[in-house]
């Protein structure tokens, strides 16, 4: 395989660097409604409706979990109870790096800019940022852009925020529908798919695939 020489790394941030951890929050709060398989069930709708609230025009992000829980709720055949969004929201600045995550990226922060990309507001972000514990060139939220990935505003606003194009980055991320599949269809030829278990491999898309951060410093040959 041939060493890779972007001039940036840029990343998907929730779910590939830090542990997204909405399923959990919702099995805590909805644990007194439902149980079983219809938590489960529950649980995938949310992550669907999720996705689907993302698609359009920009919105703040507490407002996309709250709809997503509400029609969640909606198919289950339970209430939404007043504050359930917030308290989904309200979780994320404490949710913490997945345990591969931080040296690789001491490994690469001096050597190669990196860069987050994220479906994050402007006030929320730096709670993981600081969590990450490496500088970062950049961090380009869907707030500044006024789009979520997997649109490609959310990227092309990336690119005009770096000066590059998608030529020069290598785009990380544990999320084809989020993030991969637009990468290959804005031309980023350079992707690492963060194969965390949540998506299943599509070759199609032409990316690396790493079991764990740890592969990505040898992408890069570091």
């Amino acid at each position: 395989m041939p060493i890779l020489k972007p001039k940036f790394i840029t990343f998907d941030c929730y779910g590939t660097l830090i542990n997204f951890e909405m399923a959990p929050v919702a099995r805590q709060v909805y644990a007194d409604r439902l149980s079983g398989k219809a938590l489960d069930d529950f649980c995938d709708y949310f992550s669907a409706y999720r996705l689907d609230g993302v698609l359009g025009a920009w919105r703040p992000y507490l407002d996309v979990v709250t709809e997503a829980l509400q029609r969640a709720c909606k198919r289950s055949g339970i209430d939404y109870r007043e504050g359930d969004g917030e308290a989904h929201y309200n979780a994320i600045p404490s949710w913490q790096p997945h345990p591969d995550v931080v040296e690789p990226l001491k490994r690469i922060a001096d050597k190669i800019p990196l860069v987050i990309l994220s479906n994050s507001m402007v006030d929320l972000i730096p709670h993981s940022v600081k969590n990450l514990q490496v500088p970062f060139h950049t961090v380009c939220t869907a707030e500044e852009a006024q789009a979520y990935k997997p649109r490609m505003q959310a990227f092309e606003f990336m690119f005009d925020t770096l000066g590059c194009g998608p030529e020069d980055v290598l785009h990380c991320s544990s999320s084809f529908r989020y993030d991969l599949m637009t990468a290959y269809d804005l031309g980023i030829k350079d992707k690492a798919f963060v194969n965390r278990g949540h998506e299943p491999l599509n070759s199609y898309y032409e990316v690396n695939e790493i079991r764990s951060l740890g592969g990505l410093p040898g992408l890069v040959g570091l």
